[in-house]
């Protein structure tokens, strides 16, 4: 899994109320979340974001509450890949268990004018506009298989002998 979309930075602490703000979060339409998503951290996001897009954000994104809508707004407006210096645990979790891939770095300097291409699955971010390779905290094998399949219903479709 490579992602190399153009990419959207952001700092530190982004919680998941500036991610989906909770009064949308009431509504099962997907387009709807997708259309609110970050308005109040970034209000112009929704027009300049496209399918394959990787967002770039600092330390503790997703902490907060544990709205799984976090990661399905930003998944659902396009988002490929989230990138952070770390992620609260909730939102890493939810976020694999709906498909979204995400991939935590060290401190970085990854601009807005960085030109990055992301391999998820071996863990390396390399930032061609500074010629600087990032090494990701390793994720579980467990996690690379949900991630995959698409998300953890597709991965306990295929693996597990459950009905859902």
């Amino acid at each position: 899994m490579i992602c190399k979309g153009d990419i959207h930075v952001y700092g530190d602490n982004i919680d998941t109320d500036r991610i989906i703000p909770g009064k949308y979060t009431k509504t099962l339409d997907l387009s709807t979340l997708a259309d609110h998503v970050l308005e109040d951290l970034d209000p112009s996001f929704k027009d300049k974001v496209k399918e394959g897009d990787i967002l770039i954000a600092g330390k503790n994104f997703g902490c907060g509450s544990s709205r799984e809508q976090a990661p399905l707004a930003l998944k659902q407006a396009g988002i490929a890949l989230v990138i952070a210096e770390d992620f609260a645990r909730i939102f890493y979790r939810n976020a694999i268990n709906i498909g979204l891939a995400i991939i935590e770095i060290g401190p970085h300097t990854i601009s807005e004018n960085s030109r990055i291409e992301a391999h998820v699955l071996e863990g390396k971010v390399y930032d061609k506009l500074l010629d600087k390779t990032y090494d990701a905290v390793k994720m579980p094998q467990v996690m690379i298989d949900i991630l995959q399949e698409g998300g953890l219903v597709n991965y306990l479709k295929k693996h597990r002998d459950y009905n859902i």
